[in-house]
């Protein structure tokens, strides 16, 4: 991170852009839903030089300490960010994983847990219950089916990117659109 510099009004100022990025990406965490500490966190280690202690968290974001704990457990069961022993330290450090694709690659995942899996499940059981039940409309019937294909082709598409290397996936990114034209469906 660059280093914290000194400023009148706050003793552990951090620069404008740090603060400004910090202060942003814990307005989207809100948005993803995480809480915006989580997002502030978050950012604030991915940003860090080097491990950060709880204690400077609270202090360089002027948080509660109880909340930069809570906060803290949340981004380790993301499995965001990690605890790195200091030697003659007694007290816990943290660090972010600072791979972009990592990080994306593990939100997706735990998003992917929390949403994508319990909507297929549920999908899978309501088409199955729709199937044998002679009062739900055909209709009714195939738009479940078509929900539950989407969702099941969305958790395909997710695994066999997880499986693509990284190098790999950059490339595809970079392509975007331009992947459709190597594709032999014709020009629509």
């Amino acid at each position: 991170m660059t280093e914290i510099t000194e400023n009148t009004d706050k003793k552990n100022a951090l620069p404008e852009a740090v603060d400004a990025f910090i202060l942003q990406w814990g307005n989207l965490g809100g948005q993803w839903g995480v809480n915006r500490s989580i997002g502030q966190i978050h950012a604030y280690l991915y940003l860090a030089d080097g491990p950060r202690t709880a204690e400077d968290i609270a202090g360089d974001l002027e948080m509660a300490r109880s909340n930069v704990s809570n906060s803290v457990k949340e981004l380790l069961a993301w499995n965001l960010i990690h605890r790195v022993p200091i030697r003659h330290d007694r007290r816990e450090h943290f660090e972010a994983e600072t791979d972009v694709w990592e990080i994306a690659a593990r939100i997706a995942s735990g998003r992917k847990a929390r949403e994508i899996d319990p909507a297929l499940a549920i999908l899978q059981e309501c088409v199955g219950k729709a199937e044998n039940d002679p009062t739900v409309s055909n209709a009714t019937r195939e738009r479940l089916r078509n929900m539950m294909e989407f969702t099941a082709s969305v958790d395909r598409w997710y695994t066999q990117m997880m499986a693509v290397p990284k190098n790999k996936r950059d490339v595809l990114l970079k392509l975007g659109s331009k992947i459709a034209s190597f594709l032999p469906l014709g020009k629509d």
